[in-house]
């Protein structure tokens, strides 16, 4: 028992550290500049003359704002987008390749504190477009073809904050340090609970078993044995745990910044068993098409997979 205790406060220690000292600083940052653009305009400006050359690939103006929603605030803000499209007319076929475009794009919750941690953000954020796009694609035009296509007149219409004197600003970045703190406090259990278990699997000697079997097969593929532990935690515990066991293999000497790099690709996404739960969350139409998003997602993180593989 003194073992468990001791492994579960060394895990919150850990866990705590990594959400206080470097998610919550830099998310306080990023979404209040986010935040601040949208109240002065300039999201509306970009996102009207993305999504015309973007339309091709089954993406409207509000998927162009999911695309920016979750590549600097967080996986979950596109619920949001979601629940409008399928409330306000988009079609299935639409939302679909949205969906599948945020499934493949790396999100920002987990992408700008790990940056903190040594990845390279700007190839990473190129990359993820890039995968998003992809993924947008292949579904709209291949996995998603037989979805309905009718729209309804649709109302893209983003209502956002003001933010035209000192007071409308000071709002602006009080209401975003107020998500971000919420953001980074609902992070804490998934991170705790995911270092506790890898405390527990590295004690039992799953891991060094499971390492021992796949090795010669991640040999033949150049693929990092070091890197099985942080996959099996993403794709269970999603992107905020697999973080926190990256940060802890860091600092242990167990993994490196270039194979974090490398692994970018396949690790930053919102395809695992808890993102996909919460993302279908947004309403029974987005979960309808859960499907054929998930398969062009995963061509979008191929494509991702590769140019990191390539890059580092």
């Amino acid at each position: 028992m003194d073992i468990l205790i001791e492994v579960i406060l060394k895990a919150g220690r850990s866990a705590v550290e990594l959400a206080l000292f470097v998610l919550l600083p830099v998310m306080v940052v990023m979404l209040s500049l986010m935040r601040l653009l949208e109240a002065r305009g300039v999201i509306d400006w970009l996102i009207a003359r993305l999504a015309p050359p973007l339309r091709p690939l089954g993406l409207t103006g509000l998927g162009v704002f999911a695309a920016l929603q979750i590549s600097f605030v967080s996986f979950a803000a596109p619920i949001a987008t979601l629940t409008m499209m399928s409330s306000r007319g988009a079609s299935d076929r639409h939302i679909a390749a949205t969906l599948a475009m945020v499934m493949a794009m790396a999100q920002a919750n987990v992408l700008f504190p790990m940056t903190a941690l040594g990845l390279a953000f700007a190839p990473t954020l190129w990359l993820s477009l890039a995968g998003g796009l992809v993924a947008a694609g292949v579904t709209f035009h291949l996995v998603g073809r037989s979805l309905s296509d009718r729209e309804d007149t649709v109302d893209e219409t983003l209502h956002h904050p003001v933010a035209e004197d000192a007071k409308g600003v000071l709002d602006v970045i009080n209401r975003a340090g107020a998500e971000s703190f919420k953001i980074t406090i609902g992070a804490i259990p998934m991170l705790v609970l995911a270092l506790v278990a890898v405390a527990a699997l590295r004690a039992t000697g799953a891991i060094d078993a499971l390492t021992l079997l796949l090795s010669p097969l991640l040999g033949a593929l150049s693929v990092d044995p070091a890197l099985i532990l942080p996959t099996l935690t993403k794709f269970v515990g999603g992107g905020t745990a697999m973080m926190g066991v990256f940060d802890d293999m860091l600092k242990s000497g167990e993994a490196t910044t270039r194979s974090m790099n490398a692994a970018a690709g396949f690790l930053l996404h919102p395809l695992d068993i808890p993102g996909v739960a919460i993302l279908i969350s947004a309403s029974k139409r987005v979960a309808s098409v859960w499907r054929p998003a998930a398969i062009g997602a995963m061509a979008g993180i191929l494509v991702r997979s590769i140019g990191h593989a390539l890059l580092a």
